[in-house]
This record gives C-alpha cells, sequence and structure tokens, in this order.
C-alpha cells in the first residue's frame, strides 16, 4: 500500500503565519472504488488566498479545518484508474492539496481536467495558463476595460497574478507601471516582464510618500489600478487616479494577518466616480475558455513570459508559502515533488 506525505493544518494563527501551523503526516493511500482516479502530483500551488483560509473568520471561502489537507491546486499523472474517461499516463489538474497522491471522485464537476502539455510545461497550468493567470486576464478585460494609451498600475506587480497583469494590459496598448518590493524585483518587472517603469514600494515608508512616486511616474494618472495588496498602497493609488478610473480588488495581503484595513480618503470613489469591483475568479467560470485562449496565444507569442520560483519536497511547501506571503517568489511559487 502506498504511502501519501501530507501537510495538514495543525492550529491556527495568532497574528503572523508559522510553520508551527503545520504538520506532515503520512497516511495510506486508500483502494479505488469506481469512478475513482488516484493522481500522483507532481507540482502543488501555493497562492496568497491560502492565508485567510487559515483564519476562522467569514470570508468568500470557508475556512481550512484543523487536521484536514491544506486546499490548494496541483498538477500531476493520473497512475491508477476506475474512471472511462481517464487513463494512466494522463496529465492532470485539479485541487488535489498539499499531499504527494490524491484520490479524485472523477465524476464531481470540475474535480479533475486533463491538459496537453505537448507545448506548454505540466506547471503553466497552475500559474499563467491557470488561476493566476485567468485572475489577472478577467481584471483587466472584464473590469478595468482598458482602453489603448491607458496608465495601468498593479501591486505585487513580481507576482504570478501580477506578471499576468501586465502582459494582459500591455497586450491592449496600456503603459503599465508595477509596485513591487526591492530592486531586484522592479528590476525584473521592466527588465524581463517588459513593463514601462516600476516603483519600489520598500523605499517609501508611507502612502504620501508612495503616492508622490506615483505621481512622478505616472504623469498623466491612473485610469486602471489591479490590487493585490490594500492598505497603504490602495491609499497611494487612490490618490492618484483619473476621474472614472477602475479598479479590480482580487487580494488585501497587507491584512491576511489580522491587521485593519482602513482606506484612508473613500471620498476620492465618489469625487472621481471611481468603479471598484472585487472579485473572486472562480465565480466566473464561464469566461475560462475565452481567457485561456488569449493566455495561451500571449504566450506563444512570447508576450507572456511566466517564470517560476519551485522548492522539491512536501516538506518545504510551510516555509515557501511563508516566503511567499513576504514576497520573497518571483512568479509562480510552486511545490515540485517528482
Amino acid at each position: 500500500m502506498l504511502a501519501n506525505q501530507q501537510i495538514v493544518l495543525d492550529n491556527r494563527p495568532r497574528g503572523v503565519a508559522s510553520a508551527s501551523n503545520f504538520k506532515l503526516v503520512s497516511t495510506p493511500v486508500p483502494a479505488l472504488q469506481d469512478e475513482q482516479v488516484l493522481v500522483r502530483h507532481h507540482y502543488l500551488s501555493l497562492d496568497p488566498y491560502m492565508r485567510g483560509r487559515m483564519n476562522d473568520s467569514k470570508s468568500y471561502a470557508a475556512p481550512q479545518p484543523l487536521g484536514d489537507v491544506m486546499l490548494g491546486g496541483t498538477a500531476g499523472e493520473v497512475v491508477e484508474s476506475r474512471h472511462p474517461h481517464f487513463s494512466v499516463g494522463d496529465q492532470v489538474v485539479g485541487m488535489g492539496g498539499w499531499q504527494e497522491y490524491s484520490v479524485v471522485n472523477a465524476d464531481d464537476l470540475g474535480a479533475l481536467r486533463k491538459v496537453d502539455t505537448t507545448d506548454v510545461a505540466l506547471s503553466t497550468y497552475l500559474g499563467a495558463l491557470g488561476m493566476p493567470g485567468v485572475t489577472a486576464w478577467y481584471g483587466v478585460v472584464k473590469i478595468i476595460e482598458p482602453k489603448v494609451g491607458d496608465t495601468l498600475v498593479v501591486s505585487a506587480a513580481g507576482g504570478a497574478v501580477g506578471s499576468a497583469v501586465g502582459a494582459v494590459a500591455k497586450a491592449r496598448g496600456c503603459r503599465v507601471v508595477g509596485i513591487a518590493g526591492g530592486p531586484e524585483k522592479c528590476d525584473y518587472i521592466v527588465n524581463e516582464l517588459g513593463f514601462d517603469a516600476s516603483i519600489d514600494y520598500k523605499m517609501h515608508r508611507d502612502a504620501a510618500s508612495l503616492s508622490a512616486a506615483l505621481k512622478q511616474t505616472c504623469p498623466n494618472g491612473v485610469d486602471g489600478y489591479f490590487e493585490n495588496v490594500g492598505g497603504g498602497v490602495l491609499d497611494a493609488v487612490m490618490a492618484r487616479m483619473n476621474a472614472f478610473g477602475r479598479m479590480a480588488l482580487c487580494g488585501m495581503i497587507a491584512g491576511y494577518n489580522g491587521e485593519p484595513l482602513p482606506m484612508a480618503s473613500p471620498a476620492l470613489i465618489l469625487i472621481n466616480r471611481l468603479k471598484v469591483q472585487g472579485f473572486i475568479v472562480s465565480d466566473y467560470m464561464d469566461i475560462w475558455p475565452e481567457a485561456m485562449n488569449d493566455l495561451g496565444t500571449l504566450i506563444a507569442g512570447g508576450k507572456l513570459q511566466p517564470r517560476e520560483s519551485i522548492v522539491h519536497g512536501i516538506a518545504a511547501a510551510p516555509e515557501a508559502f511563508l516566503g511567499l506571503l513576504k514576497g520573497k517568489n518571483f512568479g509562480k511559487q510552486l511545490v515540485k515533488l517528482c
């Protein structure tokens, strides 16, 4: 019987999350029932939203149960199947969680999806051609709705979502400015990702200083903003938004440890007649084919060049996840298992 190494949520964070919140366990892989598939995971996806689920508080998703395998996206290979639509060797993506194997009820809607790895690496389906890429695409195309010549700003620009935001916006004729932490990331988003400019938020201690840097970098103001952070970064960009600007909010990482996130000048929403929309991409599954087609075209044309930060072995997942929350990753953070 196969042994399955798993990372479970052992206890909830009090403030900042730590490695002690997680526990590595080993359990036997159960025998398959009819219509089930056994998947060996090659990659685990680590994403900021997982931090919010560690808390026992109201959110857009149910809290992660204590003692359960950490939920998350996976990419791997079918190694045993009792389902007619899946065969041994199929490359698949799903939500198998932080473990080496998952037993999947393949008839469940959206539980498992075959992917074509002829021209695209399997890991890409957890990044640029997965949830992060589609999140970026939806926020830019459906909420910000940029016009040629618009200035678009994105926070956490060096991450999996932020980097894809830049590519999608550039393809639509925007001038793109990224906010990132540290000179190495700022150099990366300009010289590798092709952003027009970058701002290092670590060089600015408060929202007023960051807003002044935005004024210099965006002399014509900001038409669209893709928000991943919240807090002082949001305040700084709000002060530079043009009338009838559009803001897509998909993350508030500044508040994931329980910090309050007051908005300094909410009147600016009214004064500038801003469109501000929060969204969770899983609410819009119908747009995935359109988004995937567009993102695939950008990748094939070299306009979206996804970068991955990879650690090896399931035991490395907690520390890699904590590093992600501190912005240590470049592009998509993954755990490679085999």
